[in-house]
């Protein structure tokens, strides 16, 4: 019997990066999409509980079962398992190709992480594969077979309970993928700016930008280096927030 592969994203069920993922995904199973039916990056771990969720079949790709949902990511995860499905388990769950990378202290932002993170508080194995590439029509061939080759390896010998892999590509280039490396969360942060600007009704509004600042420069051990020097990195994340480490001394306080 085939796995069961659930796919899904934050770009929207129409983007480039999710046809990509569907496509590889075919080659190793049987598919199912559940993706948001507009952009929804940045969303983080957002769910929807003030308002209804929409859920309608799509015929967007071929020999596959998909529906496009009004909600987040993470809800568009919670809605297959626990409605599409019914009692059928994925065996996996893969989230992107995700349009702009995830990687370092990005991952907390990310709607693309979060349904594959939604994954691993099912207990079921999930990756979320993103590439730095911003552009609508970015090309994703490069990582194709590594993006397989890592799904294929996930199926074989499993993902830790309460795990998912964050894997990021890096941009093509003239030179070819080095490698795939494990590695952790760059030590990092967007440093914000907001910029005042007034519309054409005279009204005044904030625009954020930012910059992103590496406090792991010369660190060759994490996924910002790994994807600077054209190598895809893989770092498994987990769900489970709390610093062990600082049990101890909160155990001091004076409470």
């Amino acid at each position: 019997m085939k796995p069961l592969i659930l796919v899904t994203n934050d770009d929207g069920i129409t983007s480039l990066g999710i046809r990509t993922l569907v496509n590889i995904m075919q080659t190793l199973g049987d598919v199912i999409v559940v993706a948001p039916n507009s952009p929804q990056s940045g969303m983080g771990h957002a769910i929807t509980i003030g308002e209804p969720l929409r859920l309608y079949e799509t015929h967007i790709f071929e020999g596959v079962v998909e529906y496009e949902c009004s909600g987040t990511p993470a809800d568009c995860v919670k809605l297959a398992k626990n409605y599409v499905l019914h009692d059928r388990k994925p065996d996996l769950i893969v989230s992107g190709i995700n349009h702009g990378s995830n990687s370092s202290i990005s991952v907390l932002y990310s709607g693309t992480m979060s349904a594959a993170i939604e994954g691993a508080i099912e207990g079921i194995p999930a990756i979320g594969f993103s590439l730095s590439d911003f552009r609508e029509d970015a090309d994703f061939s490069h990582g194709v077979p590594f993006i397989k080759s890592i799904t294929e390896s996930a199926l074989k010998h499993g993902i830790p309970k309460g795990v998912a892999l964050n894997v990021n590509i890096p941009m093509k280039s003239d030179e070819p993928i080095k490698g795939i490396k494990i590695c952790r969360q760059a030590h990092a942060k967007w440093q914000e700016k907001f910029d005042y600007r007034v519309d054409p009704n005279g009204r005044g509004y904030l625009w954020m930008a930012g910059q992103f600042v590496n406090f792991d420069t010369e660190k060759e051990d994490t996924d910002v280096w790994a994807l600077d020097h054209n190598y895809i990195s893989v770092v498994p994340c987990q769900y489970d927030l709390t610093e062990y480490k600082a049990l101890k001394q909160l155990e001091t306080w004076d409470l």
